[in-house]
Parts: structure tokens; sequence; C-alpha cells
């Protein structure tokens, strides 16, 4: 990953692999390239698929990045089926849905407005 010029991102979840702690809609700051421990809500990717991010939960540390997993467990999409992960930061504020200003709340990542 190339280092960001900032250490935040905002980031949008969508989908119900983070149920009951995440839910789609919500709204997460993450601090990029923060120090990751077992436990950490995290923005991810997995190396089998490098071009999508993830939120996951990360489990421990494997083979140079993490296995993650989904806190959904009937979701799946998570390190026992695409690998390991390479981390890029840490989820530090969780807004919820509705709560974040501008479009973030209003347009999922592929930019159709949410109901």
């Amino acid at each position: 990953m190339a280092r960001a010029l900032l250490p935040w991102q905002r980031v949008l979840v969508v989908g119900p692999s983070m149920v009951p702690t995440l839910r789609s809609g919500d709204a997460l700051l993450v601090r990029l390239g923060a120090r990751i421990r077992p436990g950490d809500v995290v923005l991810a990717s997995f190396r089998t698929l490098p071009d999508r991010w993830v939120v996951k939960r990360a489990v421990r540390p494997a083979e140079g990045g993490w296995h993650v997993v989904s806190d959904n467990p009937f979701a799946g999409g998570d390190s026992s089926v695409y690998g390991i992960a390479d981390v890029h930061g840490r989820a530090v504020l969780l807004l919820r849905r509705g709560w974040w200003p501008g479009r973030l709340a209003e347009h999922n990542h592929a930019g159709e407005r949410n109901e």
C-alpha cells in the first residue's frame, strides 16, 4: 500500500459481515498505519483479492499479515475463505448510520443512494 498523505480514512460499512458490532451504513474513522492488536476492528485487503478492502476483526498475526474474521459467523468472507490479509489501519471511531455528515451516510461505495 502506498503511504497515505493523511493518517486518517473514513470508511462506509457495506453488508452484514460485521453484525452485530457494525451495521451496513455505519461509518468508521480508521487510523492508517496504526498498531494492530488481536481483537481490533481493522481495514484490510486479502492477498488473494488485493483490490477489495474489507472491514474485519483481527485475530492473530500470520505469515507477515493477519488472520481476520467477520463478527457475523454466517456471513463468511474472511480469512477462512480468502487467506491472509494485509491490515492497513485500525478503526478508532464509529458513527452510526445517519450521523456522518455529507455523502458518506447517504450513498454506498458504488454511488447508489441508500434507502
